[in-house]
């Protein structure tokens, strides 16, 4: 592929729901840009965007990959994008690096919460969009009902550019609404002009009336004109429409099969045409002075470059997406990272096309390229010069909330899958892993269930580490209700000196659960001497960290020495901290112990109508519900203090219940005191175990 100037390339993000045929679109793209002499399928496992043995065993995409195509003049780099709402962090790497995007929207599934979820982030993002109805050689897809609904939510800026041509039912053609012209198909990715069909007319000046008034709403001039009845030239269409595409006051709306090729060269047209190249101007901040910078995709000026996807490969080893937002980075030279004040050395530079890398030179302003093994730089940082040390801001990732237990068949694998662990949270900024010492276990932690059996299936087949997902253990508490005393004597006789230490303690609520234990001394007359005190408090210290309801730590408890008894010769510290355990467990279960849970702040958020059903489901998990707040767009959120142990599965249960549009977050806020029945649960498990 030939070097391009910088007003000549689009960064393109392609988004869309799960199974609504982006990836389908993306090898017809690459088809007709003749990158590929013959099409791949996804049912095949044989498409340039699809490589990954996952991907291919599924059937849908989980790794956002980057396919460049040559177009008029210009070099459209495509970013593929996982639809499955788990992987939401592979389209925030897209969109960070996109000037526009393409969403995706299949005619015989409709608008579904991947097409919400999509254009909210476009919105994030502040990036121009095109929407692409796509399965039109599907005989009962209603183009037009997709662009009423458009309508409806987004209003007068949503502009069909093109609409179908159907005879007897099924797709022949499409008229372009900004040429009124039309196009019959005559093969696959063929197609030659042919008159408008009377029997279309009726909808196509219906399209046309919308498109002439999103044009006519955007300037006074064409307002004045189409008021008067004149018709726009195609000029003043064609200014119009790049402006208005460009600063997303219109979105144009076009439609195909990817699986045919059709209506993709209309696509390609479009993107070409009317959208941006990367020309707005990124603001960075020079870390030594402060001075902010802009970044105006001038390539002679100072390199500013911000990875913005890893690649950690079992194989080939590690590759950092870049997009170069200023000057040129190139091959075999010196680079900075400002948030680690480091030196960077940039061997070799790549160009991407799914799974194929192609050495370059370098990579201009604006274009997007892969770094090979850039040890110090992880997703999000950026790539500067040490003249010039400019840091951009973090890609904004969503925080991860549904928790799994890894489970390892084989302990001797553990370090091993620590250093799996560490390349796949490297790939994805969603996904953290969690080295949980109170409960001897490991927690990943991901967006949802989907994503981290995945991860499960990735560490078995690409890295030979068998394991399993678990619910997690819960960090429950324990603690005693009342107070209670016991005076225990620990004597044992060896032969020499013997063991001997009495001691009498008082157990009572502490009042203070966020400390274990507190330790006071009441002894008078010298019961006790003050050299075995701390040994009394080692005692203490040992037993509270398992309690004898059900085995869980103990907070809250107030341990007070009032007498005891020693032997000039016998006793030892040994003997007083074994007294201590004694009078523990003999006091413990006297005391009224309880179990408590941790408990979270839920926000959940969902479109209004579905909030009767959350409600509900939520009340089975335990939730005391504190109210429900109304946001934009008929959405609204419900929070709730809810025990940890009840979201267990949440996420997806949430998705079935809202059609895939809810989401949620929560925050640790307290313990509280377990319902009985979870009492009785755990302790009996625990007396099992036993």
């Amino acid at each position: 592929m030939k070097s391009y100037r910088t007003g000549d390339i689009r960064n393109i993000a392609v988004l869309g729901g799960s199974g609504c045929g982006k990836t389908t679109l993306i090898e017809a793209a690459a088809f007709a840009g003749k990158k590929l002499n013959r099409l791949g399928s996804v049912d095949d496992g044989n498409t340039i965007s699809d490589y990954d043995s996952e991907e291919i065993k599924r059937g849908f995409s989980i790794n956002l990959s980057v396919i460049p195509v040559e177009w008029n003049g210009c070099k459209i780099n495509l970013m593929d994008t996982p639809g499955a709402l788990d992987f939401e962090g592979e389209r925030e790497s897209a969109a960070s690096a996109a000037d526009s995007a393409v969403i995706v929207i299949n005619a015989r599934k409709g608008i579904d919460a991947g097409t919400i979820q999509a254009w909210r982030l476009c919105d994030k993002y502040k990036l121009p969009r095109v929407v692409f109805v796509t399965g039109m050689d599907d005989d009962t897809a209603s183009y037009r009902e997709i662009v009423e609904e458009l309508t409806r939510m987004y209003g007068s800026k949503i502009a069909p550019f093109h609409m179908p041509i159907r005879q007897d039912q099924r797709l022949v053609g499409y008229a372009d609404i900004t040429k009124m012209t039309a196009r019959k198909f005559t093969g696959v990715g063929k197609y030659e002009d042919f008159p408008i069909p009377e029997y279309s007319m009726e909808n196509l000046k219906k399209f046309k009336g919308i498109l002439d008034e999103a044009i006519a709403s955007i300037d006074e001039d064409n307002m004045e004109k189409y008021f008067s009845g004149e018709e726009f030239t195609q000029q003043e269409k064609d200014c119009a429409l790049r402006a208005d595409c460009t600063d997303g006051s219109i979105i144009p709306v076009t439609m195909g099969s990817g699986l045919h090729v059709h209506g993709v060269y209309m696509l390609l047209d479009v993107i070409a045409k009317y959208f941006p190249s990367p020309s707005f101007t990124k603001t960075g901040m020079n870390v030594y002075d402060d001075e902010l910078f802009d970044c105006i995709y001038d390539s002679k000026d100072y390199l500013v470059a911000r990875v913005f996807k890893t690649i950690s490969d079992p194989y080939l080893g590690k590759y950092s997406f870049v997009k170069v937002y200023s000057g040129t980075l190139k091959a075999d030279s010196n680079a900075f990272n400002p948030s680690y004040d480091m030196e960077l050395k940039i061997g070799r530079l790549y160009q991407v096309c799914g799974n194929e890398y192609t050495a370059v030179d370098e990579i201009c302003a604006g274009d997007i390229g892969a770094i090979p093994k850039l040890n110090g730089v992880s997703t999000g940082d950026t790539i500067s010069t040490r003249v010039k040390p400019i840091k951009l801001e973090k890609i904004d990732f969503v925080q991860p909330y549904t928790v799994k237990r890894l489970v390892l068949n084989d302990s001797k694998e553990d370090e091993k899958l620590t250093q799996a662990l560490v390349k796949l949270t490297e790939e994805d900024m969603t996904l953290r892993s969690i080295n949980d010492v109170d409960n001897k276990q490991r927690l990943i932690k991901g967006i949802g269930e989907q994503q981290l059996e995945i991860v499960t299936s990735r560490l078995q087949n690409q890295y030979k580490i068998k394991v399993q997902l678990a619910a997690p253990k819960i960090s429950y508490k324990e603690t005693i209700c009342c107070e209670t005393s016991a005076r225990c004597r620990y004597k044992k006789q060896t032969g020499g000196h013997g063991q001997f230490a009495e001691v009498d303690i008082t157990f009572a609520p502490s009042g203070n659960r966020e400390l274990p234990y507190i330790f006071e001394k009441e002894v008078v007359g010298g019961a006790v001497s003050k050299n075995y005190f701390p040994a009394v408090e080692k005692g203490i210290a040992e037993s509270v960290k398992e309690g004898l309801l059900a085995g869980y730590p103990v907070v809250g408890l107030k341990a007070i020495l009032t007498d005891g008894a020693e032997h000039p010769v016998d006793s030892s510290e040994n003997a007083f901290k074994m007294a201590a355990v004694m009078a523990y467990k003999e006091a413990y279960m006297k005391a009224s112990p309880i179990i408590l849970e941790p408990i979270v702040n839920l926000k959940v958020y969902a479109p209004s109508r579905y909030a009767g059903e959350i409600s509900s489901d939520l009340k089975t998990r335990r939730a005391r519900i504190l109210g429900m707040m109304p946001l934009q767009n008929d959405d609204s959120y419900i929070e709730a203090d809810v025990p940890v142990a009840e979201l267990e599965g949440y996420m997806a249960k949430l998705r079935s219940v809202t059609e895939g549009y809810g989401a949620f977050e929560y925050d640790f806020i307290r313990y509280g005191h377990a319902p009985q029945e979870v009492i009785d649960r755990l302790s009996a498990e625990y007396k099992a175990r036993e």
